[in-house]
């Protein structure tokens, strides 16, 4: 209904009341309903008329209506859309303010009397007025309402009003009783709603937010690093979070992660590091305190770190791979998938700093040691296992990002990669002892998207690792070369806004070139293995999202003499 009969009805119209016909439905229309206190009829004062009027009764004692559900669910459905309409206008004192509103116009009187008068009307942020608009009457019932509002505010303030537009308003009000019905219900609902969430809240300084992922994988065909046939077992588990993430200034936040995992790796039967699932790990299911940190800024530029327990190179700086590293629970399934293997050199407590010089330009720094809360020999904060990053991100626009990161760290290793570019854990299995590295690593990265549905991603980069040991004669002490490299595409809002699919070739850490010696063992790798990756992550509801995927290894543990290795995996993640 375009326009309301009453208009033709009523015949003369008070100047208020013909103001609020022409113009509430795009000037007066409140977003939301105020709930008035009066809890008894208002009394109206005297009016110069001396006519016997009958006193209004305030929107919060309105009887609601039995409205049938059809009929209730369109009315709050156009109020809804009338209301978030008007979250854009803004309240005038003069009708002069509207400057598509002059003197000549037939309703210019009305106007600024609704104006002057009783203060409801509105006019749209480009100073306008519009008001040839047609409206409907839900439009009318919404402005209605806002006037209907500031008038009973006059009464309760003993402030005079004229007699013809309450009779008026009082026909106004049995007419659009139902509309009106509905946004008191609106009113009593919203408020009842507040109540119970001020009195249920979980905290007023705290949200808790979750993520389980529900994973089904296992190896297809192939043979471990050592050449042996890998028994095709299927594994299922989950990595459960609950993460507490508490404000005490609105722009800090101190986070508290509790995890537990339930789901195995696949090195067990691969025997190489090489497509390591992310977001596999323990088999205990054990709750244990995961992420603890404190994120607070320094000035309007700088963001501080604060590290506590198990803290990532992602907690301070950008990874350069926003559509496969979604930490496991998005995005790419598997280790090396996830981010450039060299940023794994850093975990476990320190800090991180990150500044932004302007758009364009955004400086991180950081050190983290693995081992800072044990207080015996070659542990703690600076004497046992550490890595300390410094990166320049470059942005020259919103779809373009490159970073340029080095990384120095001491007795790290990756847990990507073959067996040997983990030096470390390499001589600890075959000599029975762990030998001391120490590590500076160099890369590139790239995100670029090209169109709102394709992204070219990638990175490359090289470490030196020196041994500091001869472990009592057992190994010559020398150098490592490492490299890895990876390309990535990834489509965003494939089939279903919020999907994505990606696809990932690279080489893994390789040790390249190696000074070191170990009788009996060889220290480089002499083929060159493939890292090949495709998945598609299918957002099924904003909560729910399933991500089959595959991971084809060819030439296991950089070695030809292994068969290729085919890894197939289902992950389903509910966040909350």
């Amino acid at each position: 209904m375009k326009q309301s009969s009453l208009l033709w009805n009523y015949g003369v119209v008070s100047p208020t009341i013909l103001a609020a016909i022409l113009g509430v439905g795009v000037g007066a229309i409140a977003t939301e309903v105020d709930s008035l206190q009066t809890t008894a009829p208002l009394a109206i004062p005297a009016n110069p008329n001396h006519e016997t009027i009958v006193p209004l009764t305030p929107i919060a004692q309105r009887p609601h209506l039995n409205l049938s559900d059809d009929s209730s669910d369109e009315i709050w459905e156009q109020l809804n859309h009338y209301s978030n309409e008007t979250n854009a206008l803004d309240q005038v004192t003069n009708v002069s303010q509207l400057r598509d509103v002059s003197p000549g116009d037939w309703a210019y009187e009305a106007l600024r009397s609704l104006v002057e008068r009783y203060g409801c009307i509105a006019g749209y942020p480009d100073g306008t007025y519009r008001g040839n608009r047609a409206m409907t009457r839900y439009e009318f019932a919404a402005g209605l309402n806002a006037c209907l509002q500031q008038i009973e505010r006059l009464i309760a303030g003993n402030n005079g009003v004229d007699g013809s537009d309450l009779e008026t308003l009082r026909r106004l009000i049995q007419e659009f009783e139902a509309e009106l019905a509905t946004l008191g219900a609106r009113v009593d609902n919203l408020e009842g709603r507040v109540a119970f969430l001020e009195d249920n809240q979980f905290s007023t300084t705290t949200q808790l937010s979750g993520e389980v992922v529900f994973g089904l994988a296992g190896v297809a065909a192939g043979e471990d690093a050592n050449g042996d046939d890998i028994d095709n077992i299927t594994i299922f588990g989950h990595r459960t979070r609950l993460e507490l993430n508490t404000s005490f200034t609105g722009e800090d936040v101190l986070r508290t992660r509790l995890q537990a995992e339930g789901l195995g790796s696949l090195t067990e039967q691969t025997i190489t590091p090489e497509g390591d699932l992310f977001f596999a790990g323990a088999t205990d299911s054990d709750v244990v305190i995961d992420a603890l940190l404190y994120d607070f800024p320094l000035g309007e530029n700088t963001r501080v770190v604060i590290d506590a327990n198990a803290g990532a190179s992602d907690d301070f700086a950008s990874t350069v791979n926003p559509f496969l590293d979604g930490d496991g629970g998005s995005g790419a399934l598997s280790r090396f998938g996830t981010r450039h293997s060299i940023y794994y050199y850093l975990d476990g407590a320190g800090i991180g700093i990150n500044h932004a010089f302007g758009d364009k330009l955004e400086l991180s720094a950081g050190y983290l040691a693995s081992e800072a809360a044990d207080p015996g020999d070659d542990t703690g904060i600076f004497n046992g296992p550490y890595g300390a990053l410094a990166q320049i991100l470059f942005k020259p626009s919103d779809r373009l990002n490159i970073g340029l990161t080095y990384i120095h760290s001491y007795n790290q290793d990756t847990d990507t990669g073959s067996r040997r570019s983990n030096f470390r854990s390499f001589t600890e299995d075959a000599i029975g002892n762990a030998v001391p590295t120490s590590s500076n690593s160099y890369g590139v990265e790239l995100s670029w998207r090209l169109s709102d549905r394709f992204a070219l991603g990638g990175w490359l980069g090289y470490t030196q690792t020196t041994t500091l040991s001869t472990l009592d004669g057992q190994i010559d002490r020398g150098d490592l070369d490492i490299w890895n490299w990876a390309v990535s595409l990834a489509f965003p809002d494939l089939g279903k806004e919020g999907s994505v699919a990606g696809i990932l070739v690279g080489m893994e850490p390789k040790v390249t070139d190696s000074s070191v010696n170990i009788p009996g063992f060889s220290t480089e790798d002499d083929d060159t293995s493939l890292h090949i990756e495709a998945f598609y992550q299918y957002q099924l509801t904003d909560n729910i999202a399933i991500t089959p995927g595959i991971i084809w290894l060819t030439a296991p543990d950089h070695d030809n003499d292994n068969e290729d290795i085919v890894i197939g995996a289902i992950r389903t993640t509910f966040s909350f």
